[in-house]
């Protein structure tokens, strides 16, 4: 039999040939086990919209007149990643605790879900105030998930209360499992977001501490930097009063904020983004289109009363 010089029996050696085959099929197996989003999965990405966004779901409120401005699948149910992370800092800041009460990152805050990796080691000591910074600015899940668990009655208690605290606030389609966001189950629509980002918005701590471009924290010996997830709060093009990203495969690239615009107070809300950088792209573009149309004239709408439509429900 004939052999290649670059070639022995039994694998040992491959030609040049064969390990370009075998990278490329590697590719392509790790192309097909990519997570599809639960709105790739909703056929949701099918649509075309005016603004050509690259988010499935988007809804932009004007916040003083509550006019809607742009709508895209708004009463879709979809996981909703770190947003969550914005109803564990309200309630956290509601609760009026301790902000100077120092915390232990215990094993129970490491993710066990995704398998996320962070900088906060069990045992590092931080206050209630460092962690909610962290956890806001930076998305830090160790810390969301600490804050939520060191609440008085611990992780169930406070599971309770930011479901119950969505429904006191009419978010009908929003459901919590846990603090981080971390789980697929935490789930909530465009218009439910719009109607927290609304009135999270009343918060000086969250407005403040979700929009610091970035934070140094003292862990022992080391000082860690964290800067924040959204680059637009750096951008002094922007007017930002308050803001969270999120990612999970399943929710795709989110964000959620409170922004000035061409004089107009604006809420953002756009889910289910595809790629690192398109939801900042999309709210690049509502902006754009937003100062280039005329100041509204038309009469005021309750936000409760915008939509009557069923939501859709991607399970």
């Amino acid at each position: 039999m004939h052999q290649s010089a670059n070639t022995k029996l039994h694998g040992k050696k491959v030609t040049a040939k064969a390990r370009v085959v075998k990278k490329h099929a590697t590719v392509r197996v790790a192309a097909v086990s990519k997570v599809p989003s639960f709105g790739q999965l909703a056929g949701l990405h099918g649509g075309h919209d005016a603004l050509d966004l690259k988010s499935s779901v988007a809804f932009v409120i004007d916040q003083d007149t509550q006019e809607v401005l742009f709508r895209k699948n708004e009463l879709a149910v979809l996981p909703i990643a770190s947003i969550t992370k914005l109803m564990t800092g309200l309630l956290i800041s509601e609760a009026k605790l301790p902000m100077d009460e120092i915390i232990t990152i215990s094993q129970d805050d490491v993710d066990m879900e995704k398998g996320s990796s962070s900088r906060l080691r069990v045992g590092t000591e931080l206050s209630r105030g460092e962690l909610l910074h962290l956890a806001l600015m930076a998305s830090e899940n160790r810390a969301a998930n600490a804050l939520g668990r060191s609440y008085p009655g611990g992780l169930p208690v406070f599971v309770g209360m930011m479901n119950a605290r969505a429904k006191m606030l009419g978010m009908a389609d929003t459901r919590y499992v846990e603090p981080t966001g971390l789980s697929s189950k935490n789930q909530s629509s465009a218009r439910d977001l719009a109607t927290l980002v609304n009135f999270a918005y009343g918060d000086p701590t969250l407005r403040e501490l979700s929009t610091s471009i970035g934070h140094q924290v003292a862990v022992g010996k080391r000082t860690l930097q964290y800067n924040n997830t959204n680059r637009l709060v750096k951008n002094p093009a922007w007017e930002i009063g308050l803001q969270k990203t999120g990612y999970i495969s399943e929710a795709g690239q989110c964000l959620v904020m409170q922004a000035k615009v061409a004089g107009r107070k604006l809420i953002m809300v756009f889910l289910d983004s595809t790629g690192k950088l398109t939801r900042i792209a999309d709210a690049e573009r509502v902006k754009r289109w937003v100062e280039s149309i005329p100041s509204p004239v038309s009469k005021a709408v309750p936000l409760a009363s915008m939509v009557t439509d069923q939501p859709i429900v991607a399970n």
